[in-house]
């Protein structure tokens, strides 16, 4: 895909998550490796993602290093970590939706999957959600907390923040971040409800027929 249809893909999707609700104000960003895989298209600093130019959409190396654009988020460090820990990966979404966000701020969480398997569309995008500690944003260990959970899940929920998931393109890293916020809203939909959750066989079953 050429770097312009990139560029374009990052608006397209940003105005759509804005205007669903899932992006507040400058809140959130999202970023895709060029086809050469040698540099990362991201969205710009307190930039609104629904109001996106293509002209805009910064442009790093893989070191981060400004290469053109506007100036990157100052997150562009999660961006660089997590997609170095996933090689088969390119796009990523970094969003503070707020099912899911609730969900983050919640006692008790395990830290290992933080979801239960409500619906099969969960562990078929999602697989499982890990929970990283809360870090102070802009903390540069939280890159490394990520990278380290990243090796083996491609979607990670940050105590207190928001969403981290990567995908093989943004169209898919997209999706997942939706249904992530999906499957967090049913879960507070259904508290106090007695819930029946996939069996471990079925759980098995989909992992088989869909690895993440």
């Amino acid at each position: 895909m050429s770097e312009s249809a990139l560029r374009e893909g990052l608006c397209m999707h940003g105005k759509s998550l804005y205007d669903r609700g899932l992006a507040a104000g400058s809140t959130g960003n999202m970023s895709v490796l060029t086809d050469e895989g040698d540099a990362l298209l991201c969205t710009p600093t307190n930039s609104c993602l629904g109001r996106l130019d293509p002209a805009g959409i910064s442009k790093v190396d893989l070191t981060g290093r400004h290469l053109g654009g506007d100036k990157p988020t100052k997150e562009v460090f999660l961006h660089l970590a997590m997609l170095k820990a996933r090689p088969k990966d390119k796009a990523l979404v970094h969003l503070h939706p707020t099912y899911a966000v609730a969900v983050s701020c919640l006692d008790g969480l395990d830290a290992a999957d933080v979801l239960p398997a409500i619906t099969p569309y969960y562990i078929m995008r999602l697989g499982k959600l890990p929970l990283v500690p809360y870090f102070r944003p802009g903390d540069l260990k939280l890159a490394d907390a990520v990278a380290a959970l990243a090796r083996d899940h491609h979607a990670i929920l940050m105590a207190n923040h928001g969403t981290l998931v990567t995908a093989k393109s943004l169209d898919n890293a997209v999706y997942a971040t939706e249904e992530l916020e999906e499957t967090a809203k049913l879960f507070f939909i259904l508290q106090g409800h007695k819930v029946r959750p996939l069996t471990q066989a079925q759980i098995q079953e989909l992992r088989e027929h869909f690895p993440t």
